[in-house]
């Protein structure tokens, strides 16, 4: 069986990049506040600004909740988002996903300045990445990276699988990598044989929603697996539980590392989105934007 030091413990990793955010923030004469921006009622909602609320207060950011009613327009919410770029005391805006029907995401996301997108989602932040400019890079996708970092593997020249190729995981994943020197191949829907690829990487990264997708015979003994999918199921004795994109306990017996779920990218996720922060403040100081 797979050794614990092998488990690429994200908490473990989230603290240690928290604990770097709280010594620069510690070291800043003042520093602006993260605005999350919650448009409607939805329960995974409030998991996830609770957790980006803990984060931020373990890194000393200060953090407010702006909770707007579903029946926002999209004109409104983008006159405020306007209002926000222009504040000199916010230091970044958080758009909480989903949001109603009526709201186009994209829309709002590319109202973000650049310099305030502590996400990493306006397009421009995105764009960015091509040029290897990845310090605000979509935060789920530099949690895979940070991940695949902790094993200590030199990231130049590794065979790296990516099956997924959403645009805020996916595709910003495989462009980080590029940039960090690994030969990337994306798998998607349409790929015609995921595991014929899978099978040569020394990392394989996944990120398509689907519960125990990755079984233990589509890697190679002792590659990397980053399970970046959060899945709810029910079991047998109809009891819910989270689960991964990996069967980890078939799978944990093979791989060299795997990241546990939950536990693993969740929490790293949440520590870079603080990270981050403190790049938009470096940012934006240079700018001349701060108070």
């Amino acid at each position: 069986m797979i050794s614990d030091h092998r488990y690429l413990d994200g908490r473990k990793v989230a603290a240690r990049v928290l604990d770097d955010c709280k010594a620069y923030c510690a070291a800043q004469s003042g520093i602006g506040r993260l605005v999350s921006i919650s448009i409607g009622e939805n329960p995974s909602v409030a998991v996830y600004v609770r957790n980006q609320a803990r984060g931020a207060q373990k890194a000393g950011l200060p953090f407010d909740q702006e909770f707007w009613g579903a029946e926002m327009t999209q004109d409104e919410a983008k006159t405020l988002i306007q209002k926000m770029n222009d504040d000199p005391g916010v230091l970044g805006i958080i758009l909480q996903r989903p949001v109603p029907d009526h709201i186009n995401v994209r829309s709002l996301q590319s109202a973000i300045h650049p310099l305030k997108d502590v996400e990493g989602m306006n397009p421009a932040s995105i764009g960015n990445i091509v040029y290897s400019d990845v310090a605000l890079a979509p935060c789920t996708a530099a949690a895979s990276v940070e991940l695949i970092k902790e094993t200590g593997l030199d990231l130049k020249g590794l065979e790296v699988v990516m099956i997924g190729h959403s645009e805020i995981v996916g595709k910003p994943a495989a462009m980080m990598l590029m940039a960090e020197g690994a030969t990337v191949t994306v798998c998607h829907h349409m790929t015609r044989s995921v595991a014929m690829h899978s099978r040569r990487a020394d990392v394989v990264v996944v990120a398509v929603g689907i519960p125990h997708f990755l079984g233990a015979d589509m890697i190679k003994p002792g590659a990397v697996v980053i399970d970046i999918g959060i899945n709810q199921i029910t079991d047998e004795t109809g009891t819910a539980q989270l689960v991964g994109d990996v069967d980890t306990e078939a799978v944990k017996d093979v791989a060299g590392w795997i990241t546990p779920v939950p536990g693993g990218v969740g929490p790293v996720t949440v520590a870079i989105l603080m990270r981050n922060a403190t790049v938009a403040h470096q940012r934006q100081v240079a700018a001349g934007w701060t108070e």
